[in-house]
């Protein structure tokens, strides 16, 4: 099978939608959370989408497979919360090996599956590390600015355990992800390279940052450029960013990134901005058409969908891409 560097060179490789959209489509009960493996845990579990990499996992493979069926040649595993601090909310901290083992596993089912019927076209899994729930830069507490609820060394320990279930599982490579406090993201990038030394393996690395309003900055206050500076001491196969913006509000800060960095760029915006609902109402189409103005401009060599996107926002993203070769980088960065 080609491996992802060598795909990357070829074409505009095209990353999946949100999970999270895909299973409220199931409307999952607090029964259906639980599974009879977890039917008597003291704790609701209800709306913790990483458990039903164990107690839903058809439901897992089924949104897996609308992907790759839509074009994607990336999914990301069903892990955005699967860390011992974001499993802590729901007393499921024991099962966060568990957790992302089967996760991996059972994308990487999916792939191999779509990998098998068109070897032209092979398909990758990215084991999906998110922030946590708590910023290593900020307090919590206004009263005490110097508070801190969680350490570096937390997240580290934390993260290597997630990475290490990840790789176990199968993934191809690694997507630090919805980075909006970059030390967060630099414990995972420190886990990551732990991992890497004590196995004496290599394994690509995606970073995606969120800017978080039309400040242009991450919610901890660094501007595109700060942050691109703070995750290139290590080589990544991309940066880029994710979440928070719809493509349209992204593109100017696509723009900087992709015209200071030498790495390969991403970006899976969301689908426009939530209604008061909270529910995002951009069309598959109203967003291949803001899409398009990346691939003119040259900006991507990764593309797909956050929150609000489906495997038709996805498929079309997938049909435009088709028509452009990928970014090349003029940056010395």
């Amino acid at each position: 099978m080609s491996s992802i560097q060598e795909a990357i060179k070829k074409n505009i490789l095209i990353l999946d939608g949100a999970m999270g959209t895909m299973l409220q489509r199931y409307n999952f009960s607090e029964e259906d959370f639980r599974g009879e493996r977890f039917k008597d845990f003291p704790h609701s579990l209800k709306g913790n989408n990483d458990l039903l990499s164990l107690t839903q996992p058809q439901a897992i493979k089924a949104v897996h497979a609308a992907y790759f069926e839509a074009g994607a040649d990336i999914v990301e595993t069903n892990t955005f919360s699967g860390t011992t601090i974001g499993m802590a909310d729901y007393y499921l901290e024991e099962y966060v090996y568990e957790l992302n083992y089967e996760s991996a596993k059972i994308a990487r089912e999916v792939a191999d599956e779509f990998t098998a019927k068109n070897p032209d076209k092979p398909r990758f899994v990215a084991g999906s590390i998110g922030p946590t729930n708590r910023t290593a830069s900020m307090s919590p507490d206004v009263n005490d600015p110097g508070y801190r609820a969680v350490t570096f060394d937390d997240l580290r320990i934390a993260y290597k355990q997630q990475v290490e279930a990840l790789m176990d599982g199968g993934c191809d490579l690694l997507l630090v992800e919805t980075i909006f406090d970059t030390l967060n993201a630099k414990a995972a990038l420190f886990a990551i390279e732990e991992v890497k030394d004590e196995r004496n393996i290599d394994i690509p690395i995606m970073v995606s940052g969120t800017i978080t309003d039309a400040s242009g900055r991450t919610l901890s206050g660094q501007t595109v450029e700060a942050f691109l500076v703070s995750v290139s001491h290590i080589p990544l196969l991309s940066v880029g960013f994710n979440c928070a913006l719809g493509a349209d509000l992204l593109k100017p800060y696509l723009q900087t990134l992709s015209q200071n960095t030498s790495f390969n760029v991403s970006a899976h915006p969301n689908a426009g901005l939530p209604n008061a609902f909270g529910e995002y109402d951009e069309t598959p189409e109203q967003m291949q058409a803001f899409i398009k103005e990346y691939l003119d401009d040259n900006l991507v060599n990764i593309i797909g969908g956050c929150c609000g996107t489906t495997p038709e926002h996805i498929k079309l993203i997938a049909d435009i891409a088709k028509e452009y070769k990928p970014r090349v980088s003029t940056a010395t960065m």
